[in-house]
């Protein structure tokens, strides 16, 4: 049987639930569309996200509604209210995944708020990114689905009637002013018994006080305090509580492009992330949470030097290899929808610095001590004397072969840079110092000379080419030349002119295929555009920066969310979603705006 078109067109429509081990997007007409379990990386069992209904979902709505009425999350935390006004009444669904002890948990509670509403719930599993149909069982008061290592278990509390059609599980009921309907449904592997029972209204109640005493602890009390908490919350979901890796999203293959071929899995920890990530955390109060962070990084990337990856699995597997699952139709049409991720085997230089930063940033921060910190930088740096000579494919895993990369260099350097720094503040650390200090003045007399554009005074994208990378607002972040040098105001200026579209930035330049590799265009990188405000408040543009500030919050969904990229021409946005890397810049770029206003 073919599925119906999918109603939910803009990425925008969908809002976040999750436990810190995988995350569910609740479409805007009810519809849980997303779901992997049991982690983020897992197969989806529900991927009408990317497909049609019977790819598997969970919608619950009134009967004859079409889409939510308004929807917001509680105040700081991740449960997630949708109000449904019909003639007959109002209802209020509450959707959330309690952090679990053993097995996941989907909770929905419906809830009548005024007259008498009728409601439906249909729910169709799909194991295995929504191409296994499940056996179907009555047992102990629920409905249990089963297929290969998935079980599922659905009951509801009081119990509804609930009956078998079109290979799905529905339900459909009526709720007063005042009354409550509760789902819940439980993944656990076919093999193992049935896990303990949740109470769906405990599991309420302790959510909402959790997540509230966690973003309590948040230090930032300055302008947008909302936006920063719910980025903040966001970055919490997207960890994997277990090891502490931060996902760059919960999802796969959303598109950069509508109806294109950009489309990657995000479901993995990228170092590119780590040090923006640690001075997001550290920053708002969250010392816990970067120790964690970093505590994975040493982990993910211990190790040859040689063998350092851009990206791991959530525990830092390395092995993610890419693959295309053609019975996913793409969300609006956009195909192929790929599983794994081949940016995994690319050499990217710029990691190393990260990676040093990172670490540097731990040190100053009075992050714990770890005995293996130093050795692995010093490992690096030893690495990088004579790898950074080489050709890569740069931050944004351009897929048009090698080039010597600027950004790449410039952190290169920066890895050079924090050693000799470490060294000169403590006397006692071994390694190569007067080595490191050569490299570093090498790789910085090179930049400045074959990656600078001194008829249009800026730094370009790769050594002798034209081509501008928004990459290259950085420099004056991460300290290779002062905010106030000419060449730094230059490429602002160029990067402004030439990658900004309706005020807001691409990574390069759009017709830059023979760079990356791939047809089409995307749309404007949302943490670029964060970038440039950092840029224009370095340079003593603050009130522009702000300006800049306010508009980038604007693009935030109803429920505060920020995908990867916007299209200022469609007015969407676009790419997996929410992203972790715009949710950072947002973080970062609020402290360092309103920082000294803001600090608690």
């Amino acid at each position: 049987m073919a599925g119906n078109p999918h109603p939910v067109h803009r990425i925008e429509d969908y809002a976040l639930i999750g436990d810190e081990q995988t995350a569910a997007l609740v479409g805007a007409d009810g519809s849980v569309d997303w779901l992997c379990l049991p982690r983020f990386d897992s197969a989806a069992c529900f991927a009408r996200l990317l497909g049609d209904e019977n790819n598997g979902h969970w919608r619950i709505a009134p009967a004859g509604a079409d889409r939510y009425t308004r929807r917001s999350y509680r105040e700081d935390t991740l449960v997630l209210d949708t109000e449904w006004e019909t003639p007959e009444g109002a209802v209020l669904v509450t959707d959330l995944m309690p952090q679990r002890h053993r097995a996941p948990d989907l909770v929905r509670i419906v809830q009548g708020v005024r007259g008498e509403v009728t409601v439906r719930s249909t729910l169709r599993l799909r194991f295995d990114y929504g191409s296994v149909v499940p056996w179907v069982r009555r047992e102990d008061g629920h409905r249990v689905a089963v297929a290969g290592p998935d079980s599922a278990w659905l009951r509801s509390v009081p119990e509804v009637p609930t009956w078998g059609e079109d290979l799905g599980t529905h339900s459909e009921f009526t709720v007063k002013e005042g009354e409550r309907v509760a789902f819940v449904l439980t993944w656990h592997p076919s093999h193992e018994p049935r896990p303990a029972l949740v109470d769906p209204y405990a599991s309420l109640r302790h959510s909402v006080r959790d997540w509230q005493a966690w973003a309590r602890r948040c230090r930032y009390d300055g302008p947008h305090r909302d936006a920063v908490v719910r980025s903040l919350i966001t970055l919490k979901a997207l960890t994997y509580r277990p090891t502490g890796g931060i996902v760059a999203a919960p999802t796969t293959s959303l598109p950069e492009e509508p109806g294109g071929v950009r489309n990657w899995d995000y479901r993995f920890c990228w170092l590119r992330d780590s040090t923006l990530t640690l001075n997001a955390l550290l920053a708002a109060g969250y010392q816990e949470e970067a120790e964690a962070w970093r505590n994975w990084l040493l982990r993910a990337v211990a190790g040859d030097p040689a063998d350092l990856q851009i990206m791991y699995g959530l525990a830092g597997e390395r092995r993610l290899p890419e693959f295309e699952l053609p019975w996913l139709s793409g969300f609006g049409g956009a195909t192929p929808v790929r599983i794994g991720n081949d940016a995994v085997t690319q050499l990217q230089l710029d990691v190393y610095g990260e990676v040093v930063d990172s670490l540097a940033l731990a040190r100053r921060s009075g992050l714990s001590a770890h005995p293996d910190v130093w050795a692995l930088q010093s490992v690096m740096l030893t690495f990088l004397r004579t790898a950074w000579r080489q050709p890569d494919e740069g931050l944004w895993e351009v897929r048009g072969g090698r080039r010597h990369f600027v950004h790449s260099k410039v952190m290169v350097w920066v890895a050079a840079d924090r050693a000799v720094r470490a060294m000169e503040e403590f006397p006692d650390l071994e390694g190569d110092l007067d080595g490191w200090r050569e490299l570093r003045d090498e790789v910085h007399r090179e930049v400045c000379e074959k990656g600078y554009d001194p008829a249009r005074n800026t730094f370009t994208q790769s050594y002798g080419s034209r081509e501008l990378d928004a990459a290259l607002l950085l420099l004056p972040r991460v300290g290779f030349l002062p905010p106030d040098d000419p060449r730094v105001l230059g490429t602002i200026e160029a990067v402004r002119s030439e990658l900004c579209q309706d005020g807001f930035v691409r990574r390069y330049t759009p017709d830059a295929a023979q760079v990356d590799g791939l047809p089409g265009e995307e749309g404007t990188f949302l943490v670029c555009s964060f970038w440039l405000a950092d840029a224009l408040h370095m340079t003593g543009r603050t009130k522009e920066a702000r300006e800049l500030f306010e508009r980038l919050l604007g693009l935030a969904n109803d429920v505060g969310l920020l995908a990867e990229e916007y299209d200022p021409v469609g007015g969407r946005l676009l790419g997996n979603f929410p992203q972790a890397f715009s949710h950072i810049g947002l973080v970062n770029t609020a402290l360092a705006l309103f920082g000294a206003e803001g600090a608690g």
